[in-house]
């Protein structure tokens, strides 16, 4: 007997009646069993946000209930995603000198923890090669100056589409990424950082706030845009720190924390949990 397929639509609109009514109907008629059900009415931008599992019980394909569903998005203007959940998301991880984020993803991806794939790991250093040879995946050298940067850009486009990848995470890479880059992937690359920002910029962030004796520290897990580090914002998390603790006690903190965070965000991505909502996003976790 052939296990019936999971399927995942997620969807904003603006609001207004018989929404839940048409996708509920729609899925009925084509003989799928919904398994979970999230939505969010955002009343102050009027913006309906809908995330929906089901099981094809019947013959349909994704392809069949893409096609069969559009009319349906058209109807109510909807900006909506239809994905096969047992596809994992082709995910390109970069990386430059601070293997942390990097060494704490692809553990998690070993024990299969994250529903991606990672085709290759990007860099701007060769640090990092010995940890992702040790994985088993490709990594690719694209050392970038300043007269080089759109030339490697161009490469990690090529790198992209190579392998056909549906994401970029930003695994502590030290480099900002040109607008051009930043708006042709729009929710497509996500990116960690300190909580700090825009406090602490610049160099030794952790003992910046350290001399300025903060009692908590964190990270951002956000997708990235133009406007450096202030893109909509998937998670954060803090953890408190006091007077005893060193600049390398925040350090290592701060490790800990960048991490998960991003480890959470990826996930989330991943399994098609998150709605951009304008400068903000909706995460169905």
């Amino acid at each position: 007997m052939t296990t019936p397929s999971t399927f995942v639509l997620k969807f904003s609109c603006p609001d207004q009646r018989g929404i839940v009514a048409a996708v509920s109907t729609f899925l009925a008629e084509r003989a799928c069993n919904i398994t979970s059900s999230q939505q969010f009415d955002d009343l102050d931008t009027g913006q309906f946000f809908m995330r929906v599992t089901f099981r094809g019980e019947g013959t349909d394909t994704l392809d069949s209930l893409t096609t069969a569903f559009g009319p349906i998005g058209a109807r109510f203007d909807m900006d909506w995603q239809l994905h096969d959940a047992a596809r994992r998301t082709r995910t390109l991880l970069m990386v430059s000198k601070f293997g942390h984020c990097l060494n704490d993803l692809l553990y998690r991806l070993s024990i299969g923890a994250l529903p991606i794939e990672v085709p290759a790991i990007v860099s701007n250093h060769r640090e990092m090669q010995p940890l992702a040879e040790a994985a088993g995946i490709p990594f690719v050298h694209l050392p970038v100056t300043r007269d080089t940067k759109a030339q490697a850009e161009a490469q990690l486009r090529d790198v992209f589409a190579e392998h056909d990848c549906d994401l970029i995470v930003l695994a502590r890479y030290m480099q900002v990424l040109s607008d051009a880059m930043c708006r042709d992937f729009s929710g497509r690359v996500i990116n960690i950082h300190h909580s700090f920002l825009p406090s602490f910029k610049g160099a030794k962030p952790y003992h910046q706030a350290h001399a300025r004796g903060v009692k908590l520290i964190g990270a951002t897990a956000h997708y990235v845009t133009a406007d450096l580090d202030e893109g909509p914002i998937i998670e954060q998390q803090v953890t408190r720190v006091d007077h005893t603790q060193s600049p390398a006690d925040l350090v290592s903190a701060g490790r800990d924390v960048e991490s998960l965070v991003l480890a959470r965000a990826v996930r989330w991505h991943a399994e098609h949990r998150i709605l951009l909502n304008g400068k903000t996003t909706v995460v169905f976790s």
